[in-house]
């Protein structure tokens, strides 16, 4: 059997693994602690905040981009 010792990214546990059938964590409770955390939102991407221009602008390439994709469907 292979061996690669890793740390466990949730409670930070040196394991196996190969040995591990939750990897990347070492545990069924820390796979469940990370996808819970997934779920109620504590893991998010940072973002920053359009300006109202930014978001005008940005509104129009999506209006556009939609009505260039309406065109090509109803040209088939």
């Amino acid at each position: 059997m292979k061996i690669l010792s890793v740390i466990c990214p949730r409670c930070k546990k040196k394991f196996n693994y190969y040995s591990s059938e939750f990897r990347p964590f070492c545990s069924e409770k820390c796979r469940l602690i990370d996808l819970g955390q997934w779920l109620n939102g504590s893991y998010t991407v940072p973002v920053q905040k359009l300006t109202l221009e930014e978001a005008e602008a940005l509104e129009k390439l999506i209006n556009e981009k939609n009505e260039n994709s309406d065109e090509d469907d109803s040209s088939n």
